[in-house]
């Protein structure tokens, strides 16, 4: 990519930040080329679609995400590591309204922009479960589907605005319902 066009990329993608941190997931794509001070074409050239700019906003994190229970596993007991990530999943999921429909739907779908991210986060999430099973730290009914379902359903209730004060208190439940002693 030419110096140019890197710099208008990430310029997009910083602004697109803002943009959807602001009105969600849903943001109008319009008023990110405004504000980036480009044209809607430039825009599109760089991001064909709302998924690719979602994509490539929700990538960075992920693989943060993916990189952090690796760490996580290696330097924190089992039960620890698996509630630390689960409380920083949820916190980044929480961060961009309305990720977490596209979230669930990209898990289902391989032709998605965002399909080998979030499979990535679930195994991430799925191996400190298991090592926290196998510890005797968590329930052993729950799979990784269940701990990717759980995260979806907690950055859902800090969606809503009834529930969303009760975002810690619900988190530390659910927690609860996963890890053991």
């Amino acid at each position: 990519m030419r110096a140019d066009a890197r710099k208008n990329y990430d310029h997009l993608l910083d602004v697109a930040r803002v943009v959807v941190a602001e009105q969600g997931a849903d943001a109008s794509l319009r008023d990110v080329a405004r504000r980036a001070g480009v044209g809607l074409g430039t825009l599109y050239r760089h991001f064909p679609t709302r998924e690719a700019l979602l994509e490539a906003l929700l990538r960075t994190s992920f693989d943060e995400l993916t990189s952090q229970a690796s760490a996580l596993e290696a330097a924190s007991p089992p039960r620890e590591a698996l509630r630390s990530w689960l409380r920083d999943c949820v916190a980044f999921t929480t961060a961009y309204r309305g990720v977490t429909e596209l979230m669930v739907a990209a898990i289902e779908d391989p032709g998605s922009a965002l399909h080998s991210s979030c499979v990535a986060l679930r195994a991430a999430g799925t191996r400190l479960l298991v090592r926290a099973q196998a510890d005797g730290t968590a329930r052993t009914e729950l799979d990784g589907t269940d701990l990717f379902a759980l995260v979806a359903a907690l950055a859902w209730l800090s969606d809503q605005p009834a529930l969303a004060p009760r975002a810690d208190h619900l988190f530390d439940v659910v927690a609860r319902a996963v890890l053991t002693s």
